[in-house]
Formats: structure tokens, C-alpha cells, sequence
């Protein structure tokens, strides 16, 4: 296995790994599935706005894990924050794929300056939430029955990563007519 930037050749394999997500857990909260074009197009779209998305290739160099960030949030001060996903193709869990694609990931974050990753995971899934404990993640938050699926609520967790202790970048900000006239 090897770690890789996602290709367009990709697409199908992430589409399938990602619905059997959407049909059979909670780790997406969405219902309906999605074909090849569209995660071409999410693939293109987080690629040029300069967001890694990354498979973990089999000795065919099939995709059989995928790992992506992008923005926490759409308002700029947020812009040194991510939120990320780690997905892996069901007969590849527990082998430590999972491990291996977070590693790659906060390697990218940090080597791109990010300050922040954050993990929104839904309460149950207690796998993810011990991965991201192993990495030093902590929970931040949880949201009561803020989602549902399969016919039940969904509570929602955050953990958060820290991974710099860099000070706050000056002159992100500019101040506000009120502030330049008091």
C-alpha cells in the first residue's frame, strides 16, 4: 500500500467507498448516494482550491482508503482552520488504513501552515473517535440529536488537533469604522 494524490482514475473507487458509507453508517449524514461525475467534480473543485485529497493505493494502485480537508468554516477568519474526512473501503478496515491516511494528512496540514483540524463524528461511532484520540485530538463539543438517519437522532462530536503553536497571524483583520472612531 502507498500513499498518493487522488486522480481523476479515482473517482469510481472513492464514489464506491464513500456511498457504502451513505447506505450503511453514520459517518455521512446524507441519504442518497452519488455517482463517479460528481466526486470527479468534488475531487477538481477541493484539488484547485488547494485541499489535498489523497487515496491509499492497493499493489494494483486501486484506491482502498481516501483522506481529504477543507475549509472549517466560509468566513476568512477561519481560514487557518479544517475540518477532514478519513474513509476506508469496508474489507481494508481495522489493518490500520486509517492510521496510516490520518499520519499522511496531518503531515499535509501541517507542512501547508494550518493551525487547526477539527473532526465532527457522530457520538456511536467510537472507532473513529479512538483513532483520532491515538492523535492527540480532543473533544471540544457535542451536539445533542443535531442530525438523524436510519430513523434516530444523531449526536454530533467535535475533536480538535492543534498542530502548531504559532501565534496569531497580525493584520488578518481590519477594525471597524466604530473601532478607528472611538
Amino acid at each position: 500500500m502507498r500513499i498518493r494524490d487522488a486522480r481523476p482514475e479515482d473517482a469510481a473507487a472513492i464514489a464506491a467507498i464513500y456511498n457504502d458509507a451513505v447506505v450503511h453508517t453514520t459517518a455521512v449524514w446524507n441519504d442518497a448516494p452519488v455517482d463517479v461525475p460528481d466526486r470527479e467534480s468534488w475531487m477538481i473543485e477541493r484539488q484547485r482550491a488547494g485541499f489535498p485529497v489523497i487515496v491509499a493505493a492497493d499493489d494494483a494502485d486501486e484506491a482502498i482508503g481516501f483522506a481529504t480537508y477543507g475549509p472549517w468554516r466560509p468566513h476568512d477568519g477561519y481560514r487557518h482552520t479544517v475540518e477532514h474526512s478519513v474513509y476506508v473501503r469496508t474489507d481494508q478496515r481495522g489493518a490500520g488504513l486509517g492510521r496510516t491516511l490520518m499520519e499522511a494528512l496531518i503531515a499535509r496540514a501541517r507542512a501547508a501552515g494550518v493551525h487547526v483540524m477539527v473532526a465532527g463524528i457522530e457520538a456511536g461511532n467510537t472507532g473513529s473517535i479512538a483513532l483520532h484520540d491515538r492523535f492527540g485530538f480532543v473533544e471540544v463539543g457535542r451536539l445533542p440529536q443535531v442530525g438523524v438517519k436510519f430513523d434516530r437522532w444523531l449526536d454530533l462530536v467535535f475533536l480538535q488537533l492543534t498542530l502548531d503553536d504559532a501565534p496569531a497571524p497580525a493584520g488578518g483583520i481590519p477594525s471597524s469604522p466604530r473601532q478607528e472612531n472611538a
